[in-house]
Formats: structure tokens, sequence, C-alpha cells
């Protein structure tokens, strides 16, 4: 019977009958723990590995791998963690096998429907000796964090970003003045692929992008790309703005594009020397500091009903601009 019991604690007499009493434990289990952790502290979490992999990857300012300080920075827009990735999507898979794009392994969904496309990125597969592997559906979605991946993945290795100093050696390699790119607060990877796809057909050499605030080269930038990335090189820097001082020491001038520019984009005289085109985000335009750094800031003619252009759109207006003037004086 309840009141019998070793249990400590008052009889409390129910309409169910006497009770027993917890003697306090399930009260004080009810004060709680203080505040929840960050998802960055909990072992349990996904975010935790992700912080992991940062923390050790980065070091130093970035704290122990877990802590909150190491959360703090990748909040703050910090080094993201390196890793592979997957390019999923039959025509994505097979652009970057006949790019040739540094590739682990080819991940086909078990009992795939085979085309053309499926069969060509087989047989790539086999001449460069990747792994093929199966899986099954919801695998391969998991995978490819539920893109439209049409039962193809490939899984790519961390992107391996070039020193500023390789891309202008491309241009010295071609004897031609360097035509870099450089993005301010570009997030979106689809600006960055059709960025890469643009300074590709206009003979640009690199493209710099600052490790804060700013997309990186991901499997969305491959696909988007559509091979792109694989030709034109892509260099990441601490700094955007002593980049483009340093560049400028060098004898490159540094034109932002902007849409309260000084000049317009048909009259850039600069063009035909050695040039790295800034451009900063949609809407925001260029930082305040990028700004002052720049030579001059030119913008694009457009009616006054479009209050801006995307910054892939305008990015490669401005490069067909300076393709046509150098193509003019034959240095291109």
């Amino acid at each position: 019977m309840a009141g019998n019991s070793s249990r400590r604690g008052a009889v409390r007499k129910t309409k169910k009958g006497a009770t027993v009493g917890s003697g306090g434990v399930r009260r004080r289990g009810l004060e709680g723990r203080g505040p929840t952790p960050k998802a960055e502290d909990r072992p349990q979490h996904k975010k935790y590995a992700k912080g992991s992999k940062a923390g050790t990857a980065t070091g130093g300012s970035a704290g122990r791998a877990g802590s909150p300080r190491a959360g703090q920075a990748a909040r703050r827009g910090g080094p993201r963690p390196s890793g592979p990735d997957h390019v999923a999507g039959r025509n994505a898979v097979l652009e970057a096998l006949r790019e040739d794009v540094p590739a682990t392994t080819v991940t086909l969904m078990h009992r795939i429907d085979a085309d053309d496309r499926v069969r060509e990125i087989l047989r790539l597969a086999a001449s460069r000796g990747l792994p093929v592997a199966e899986t099954t559906r919801s695998d391969l979605d998991r995978m490819t964090d539920h893109a439209v991946h049409q039962g193809v993945a490939l899984t790519i290795p961390p992107y391996k970003y070039a020193e500023v100093d390789e891309l202008l050696a491309i241009a010295a390699d071609a004897f031609e003045p360097p035509l870099l790119i450089a993005l301010d607060s570009i997030t979106d990877p689809r600006n960055l692929g059709a960025i890469l796809r643009s300074a590709g057909a206009f003979g640009a050499h690199g493209v710099i992008l600052p490790e804060r605030r700013s997309v990186s080269m991901t499997a969305s930038v491959w696909k988007v790309a559509a091979g792109a990335a694989g030709r034109v090189r892509v260099a990441q820097v601490t700094n955007l703005n002593r980049t483009l001082a340093d560049l400028k020491s060098e004898g490159l001038f540094a034109l932002g594009l902007d849409a309260e520019g000084d000049a317009s984009s048909r009259d850039m005289t600069l063009s035909t020397e050695p040039v790295v085109l800034v451009v900063g985000a949609e809407g925001k335009g260029l930082s305040r500091l990028t700004r002052e750094t720049c030579d001059q800031i030119v913008s694009i003619p457009m009616a006054e009903a479009t209050e801006s252009l995307n910054a892939s759109v305008a990015t490669s207006i401005a490069l067909y601009e300076v393709a046509g003037r150098r193509a003019a004086q034959g240095l291109a």
C-alpha cells in the first residue's frame, strides 16, 4: 500500500487513491538546467560536427571545435568548413566530367532508368578510373541535400583556391593585360556560377572572392557555371580591400561597378589597361571602403523604370564592353 512505501515524501490523497510524493525530486527537476546551448555546442546536433570541422580547419582565432567562440566566428561569416560536396543532376554531372572537374565518386540511384546521358557519364567515369556507387533514392536525396538529382550525383573534393599571383600569371602567359573580377558581398551561388560563365566567355583571367560574407565554391556554383568553373580560376582572399590595394600597386586599375557611378560602362577608357572589375551585391552595391579603393566607379545605362540589375547580369554587360574595346585594339 502507499502508506507502507519506503519512498520519501508525504502520502497524497487523490481521487484515484493514496500516492506517495517524490520528496521534492520532481519539483527540482522542473527548475530547469539553464538556457539551451547553441546548436554548435551540442554534440548530438548535426551542426556540432560542422563546427568541429571549422574549428579544426581554421584553428587559432576560431577557438575550440564546438565552442561558443567558434559558433560566433561562423555567424560573423568566417571561413567555411571544408569537406566534399556534390554536383547533382544528369546534365550537371555530365558537363562536370567533360570539363575534367576534380571528382572522387559517381553515385547512381539503384535501378536508374539509364538514358544517353547516364551511359556517357558511366563511360567518362570509367575512362577516368572513378568508382561508381549505387544507392537508394532516399540516400541520394540526403547526399545532395534534396536537390533535383535525377538519380545521379558526383562527389567533388573541397575546391582548391588559387593565389592572386596565379591569376596574374595566367594573363602574362597569354600576353594579355590582366582582366580580373573581384566580388564584394556576393552571397548567392547562382550569381557566382553565372559570373564564372561570363568570365569564361569574355576572356577574364580569374575571379577573386573574400573569405567573409561571401559565397564560396560549392556544388551549386559548379552546376550553374556549366563547366566554366573548371576553366576560370578562383582566388579567395582574407581582405578584399587590401588585395585591391596590392593589385593597384602592381599597375592594375580598380573599376567599381555601381548604379551610382561617375561614368558610363560605354566610356570605360581604362578597360584596355590592366583592370580588376569590382562588383557589389544587387541593391546594396559596393561597400564604402571598397568604393573608396576603386580608381573609377562606372554604371550601366538603363531605363529609369529599372532600379538595378542582377549582379551576374551587370558583370556580363561590363565584361562585354571591356572585351569589345580590347578586341578593337587587338588586345584580346
